[in-house]
């Protein structure tokens, strides 16, 4: 089933977070960075994409998002978790996407991981929302120079996952996971969307 495209964000004046300088990192940062999210399929989808960008640029993995989609199921850890090695093979021959041996091997990998973890929890959300005590950390940071490269709750994230069998989620990996799927509030203080999406999260659930 196709995804719904994510919606154009107006490329205005407004401030916000300073690496949001290109029309896609835009649209990025104005609809999807730090929005509390709770589908499984799209945390599924950020988990593999943040660990396809160790050691590239968000913006590399950004350009090749859709690929990754057509590639990879749509992201249907179902579908992936089946693939086999021919399947494999024709995933490295595809220029779309990262053809790193490894983080496609990793990507099977951790569809059977994830699969497992929603046996035991339910859904993947209610695990992974542990680490953060079900709701989003609100930081109130004034520079990017003060945005940690990992903390203390993306450090035990890491370790549960790999003992869970999940490949490419050190803690710095954890950690952009959890700062794209809204864990925690890491827009900046004078960006836009740190009160928008704060005042969002302290909103009653309906």
């Amino acid at each position: 089933m196709p995804t719904k495209k994510v919606p154009e964000a107006p490329l205005d004046a407004r401030p916000r977070c300073s690496w949001a300088t290109t029309p896609p990192m835009i649209v990025y940062h104005d609809i999807e960075w730090g929005v509390p999210q709770h589908d499984d399929r799209v945390l599924f989808e950020f988990l593999i994409l943040e660990g396809a960008q160790a050691g590239l640029s968000w913006s590399t993995i950004l350009a090749k998002r859709e690929a990754y989609r057509r590639a990879f199921s749509n992201f249907n850890p179902k579908s992936i978790a089946r693939y086999d090695a021919p399947k494999l093979k024709r995933l490295m021959a595809d220029g779309g996407i990262v053809r790193n041996r490894l983080k496609i091997s990793a990507t099977v990998q951790n569809a059977r991981a994830f699969l497992a973890v929603q046996k035991e929890f339910g859904s993947f959300d209610a695990y992974i929302w542990q680490f953060v005590g079900g709701a989003p950390i609100i930081n109130s940071r004034k520079a990017l120079g003060q945005l940690p490269a990992r903390t203390e709750e993306s450090d035990k994230m890491s370790r549960d996952l790999l003992r869970r069998g999940f490949k490419f989620v050190g803690p710095t990996i954890c950690y952009a996971f959890m700062q794209a799927v809204g864990m925690v509030n890491d827009h900046l203080v004078n960006c836009f969307r740190h009160s928008e999406i704060k005042d969002a999260a302290a909103r009653p659930k309906r």
